[in-house]
């Protein structure tokens, strides 16, 4: 069926390009003016493109407004592959029903779709000055994978029904040194970034992401500013991924297992990040990121919640990890990942599991808590006692809690300071009780043999039983317990003494042994 209304048909004025497209459009067709020469076609080059392959962004505007009816048994749609659409293309506040999709395509200004409303917009290859989409709205996707976007991108209280797309994309900063501003920005499902490079700040302050976000193998840097991803109090329903993509032709993203041999690009930063407060519901994944910080720049994760935190990335050289207040379930980490002392802060970080990959021996995790406390804090050290010991490692906790107490001996006084090396040299301050029993089974053998030449008169002529150095010593030593010794016999001079200091001594003692028996019988 032909229509011969005219109703369709293009208006006057229209260029050659134009009525193609008109036509396209009408057809639901793809309009295609690439010469098939890669340079020559490349949307990024610098080879110029003609009257012949450009279209003004008015009529582009028209079409996707209030463009002609379809041809019968078509869908109208707009489908252009390398076209120059010259002019400002503004849709600003407008309601765009057909399906757009423009590939490989030159903007001479910029695209404004600002709270304007769309079915689905994909914008793929294309070389656009910026794009103002502050409150758009899709119902379905929004595809920018492999753009240049030269003067940023703004997504401020954005909605998009289902995925946001910005794969490959490479993004430079506007006239506020940010690369995409996105804070208030509502993905229904994911928001795939993946090997996106970002050469500005990329703000995602309070943004929803239904499903998962993705920066596999993305390159951030803000070298004009404190932060190359700023995103507090953001929600992700899964999983954040700062990991490696697979490069290939195409790239392998989006998690897909690489053959064997395959190169990889790793997510890289440089510049600071500011996670603070964000909530994600499955994890937050760092396999192998590498953070380039200057001295004043952090990574922070402050009071973020999340199941399960991998930090597996590479240990920043300058700049802070900042977990303070952030509660994870599996801290899932390597020893080579963690900065070192002045670099880290956790002062209320609250974790349940440790799982370290590769080794990463108890000397290490005390290393990791002493990096985090610049001036003696107990807490990092209460809390991986507990850990371990919860997780049957009790023999591990005690080593924490004494290094606990050697970290706070040094802020203490020169008087209480060489008492706690006393506690230390002879009990351990009680978690080491096996060398509480050796130090008196030591007592007791010197002890004994020292009373062999004690003068010692009976208390009572005749009622006494006979002189046993070593029970009456043994008695002494042994608070409560009455091996009736020492109640019969007086002691003189020196030996009062020094049956005092050993009365003292046993009762340090032996607390010290009955409080390890009661922590090993507690775990049993």
């Amino acid at each position: 069926m032909v229509d011969d209304t005219g109703i369709g048909d293009p208006p006057d004025g229209l260029t050659a390009a134009e009525i193609g497209m008109w036509q396209a459009f009408r057809n639901g067709s793809v309009y295609d003016l690439r010469s098939g020469d890669p340079m020559a076609d490349d949307p990024h080059g610098g080879h110029p493109w003609g009257p012949e392959r450009s279209v003004r962004a008015r009529i582009v505007c028209w079409l996707l407004l209030e463009g002609p009816p379809a041809l019968s048994g078509r869908v109208s749609s707009l489908k252009l592959s390398g076209l120059q659409i010259t002019d400002v293309l503004d849709l600003a506040g407008g309601e765009i029903l057909p399906y757009a999709e423009l590939k490989h395509c030159r903007f001479e200004k910029e695209v404004l779709v600002p709270e304007a409303k769309f079915t689905t917009l994909r914008l793929v290859n294309c070389s656009i000055p910026r794009v103002e989409a502050a409150r758009v709205h899709t119902e379905g996707d929004l595809h920018l994978p492999r753009c240049r976007i030269h003067n940023g991108m703004r997504l401020t209280d954005a909605q998009i029904g289902t995925d946001l797309l910005i794969n490959q994309a490479v993004i430079y900063r506007d006239r506020r040194g940010n690369s995409i501003m996105g804070d208030g920005l509502s993905v229904g499902q994911d928001l795939q970034a993946e090997m996106m490079e970002s050469h500005g700040q990329l703000s995602l302050r309070g943004a929803k992401v239904g499903v998962s976000f993705s920066l596999r193998g993305s390159k951030l840097a803000n070298p004009y500013g404190q932060r190359a991803l700023n995103a507090p109090q953001m929600t992700v329903e899964r999983t954040l991924y700062m990991t490696p993509a697979a490069l290939g032709d195409p790239p392998m993203t989006s998690g897909t297992t690489p053959p064997r041999g395959t190169r990889i690009q790793r997510f890289e930063c440089a510049g600071g990040i500011r996670l603070d407060d964000g909530r994600f519901g499955d994890a937050v994944d760092l396999a192998q990121a590498r953070f380039t910080l200057e001295n004043d720049q952090e990574v922070s994760l402050r009071r973020v919640q999340t199941p399960e935190l991998r930090f597996l990335g590479e240990a920043p050289q300058r700049g802070k990890i900042i977990l303070s207040g952030a509660k994870v379930v599996n801290l899932i980490d390597k020893s080579t990942s963690w900065p070192g002392p002045g670099g880290l802060q956790m002062g209320g970080f609250s974790y349940e599991n440790l799982v370290p990959l590769g080794s990463f021996p108890l000397s290490r995790r005390l290393s990791w808590v002493a990096a985090a406390t610049a001036e003696y804090n107990p807490e990092p050290y209460e809390k991986l006692a507990t850990v371990l010991r919860n997780g049957g490692e009790d023999a591990d906790a005690r080593e924490v809690l004494l290094a606990k107490q050697r970290r706070r001996r040094e802020t203490l006084p020169l008087a209480a300071k060489l008492w706690g090396f006393a506690q230390d040299w002879t009990v351990a301050y009680g978690y080491r009780p096996g060398r509480a029993a050796l130090w008196m089974a030591v007592l007791w053998a010197v002890s004994a043999v020292a009373f062999t030449r004690a003068d010692h008169p009976a208390i009572k002529p005749g009622e006494h039983p006979n002189w046993n150095p070593a029970l009456f010593s043994l008695d002494l030593l042994l608070p409560v317990i009455n091996l009736g010794q020492d109640s019969y016999w007086q002691l003189r001079g020196g030996w009062q003494w020094f049956a005092a200091i050993l009365i003292l001594l046993g009762w340090v003692l032996a607390t010290t042994v009955a409080a390890g028996a009661t922590r090993l019988l507690r775990r049993n």
